[in-house]
């Protein structure tokens, strides 16, 4: 047995949750459902994760300022209170914006600019930690009762894929010497929508959330070793090659997800503590 101080590392789409193969259809093909009712509930879902994002989350004015992890720009952020602070006259976007300060060329912005993008990524921080445990609060009630609604029907379409991965999830978040890690090729604000809107704010802490958008899985995998040192098990679970690759690089296990029965043994293997 390896059980000991575990760190699983969590692949997001088609691992955890069923999003992108909702959208292109797939998901309904392969297991035998109707194509354009999977799309229609992959729409609703993007939809649904874009516009928290927007509306909460900053991401039209963090869109081109994506970072790896919430806290990489903390040390631009000077502390001060934001209870009555206007992010909406703070002149941040048009700044953004204009001198393209955050695209891949490297430049970043003057030290009041880079403070303004600390502090959005702080309150970013403050509504996940706020609302993980109650995301219908931040909807609002119409909203909710549509989100519910939906994942009801996503759950139902994909045979309870969430539920499954869930239990998982939740077991090994019960251990306290286990950590669930995530690590996405989904930018970090809509990654963030993603976690809370699936209902995994509570077994993902936002500091163990990576998107590799701009660095690869790879690359993400050495910043967690890094973090957490050589002396904790590595466990990688996902369902594509960049995971696999980057696990094989680190010499850690990989667990294949793809399919139902997976993520049943992967339950199975944690309650019978092999893992």
């Amino acid at each position: 047995s390896i059980y000991g101080n575990g760190l699983f590392i969590w692949d997001l789409d088609e691992t955890i949750i069923i999003f992108h193969s909702l959208l292109t259809g797939s998901y309904a093909n392969r297991y035998g459902r109707d194509p354009p009712t999977s799309v229609s509930l992959g729409l609703r879902m993007e939809e649904m994760i874009f516009n928290l994002a927007d509306t909460h989350l900053f991401f039209n004015d963090l869109e081109e300022c994506d970072q790896v992890h919430i806290d990489d720009v903390s040390s631009d952020d000077n502390g001060q209170d934001l209870s009555t602070y206007n992010f909406g006259t703070d002149g941040f976007p048009a700044a953004a914006t204009s001198a393209n300060l955050c695209l891949a060329t490297g430049v970043r912005g003057g030290v009041d600019w880079m403070r303004k993008l600390a502090f959005r990524y702080r309150r970013v921080k403050e509504i996940y930690n706020t609302y993980k445990n109650n995301v219908g609060g931040l909807l609002g009630p119409a909203k909710r009762e549509a989100w519910l609604q939906l994942r009801a029907e996503i759950e139902a379409l994909t045979d309870s894929w969430l539920t499954l991965a869930l239990k998982a999830l939740t077991l090994i978040h019960s251990r306290t010497n286990c950590v669930n890690i995530l690590v996405t090729t989904t930018q970090l604000i809509p990654a963030l929508a993603k976690v809370l809107l699936y209902g995994l704010g509570v077994v993902f802490p936002i500091e163990n959330i990576y998107s590799a958008t701009k660095i690869g899985k790879e690359s993400c995998f050495e910043r967690i070793i890094q973090r957490f040192g050589r002396k904790v098990v590595y466990v990688v679970i996902g369902d594509g090659v960049e995971e696999e690759q980057g696990s094989k690089k680190h010499a850690m296990p990989f667990w294949r997800i793809s399919s139902h029965s997976d993520l049943m043994a992967l339950h199975h293997a944690l309650e019978l503590e092999y893992l």
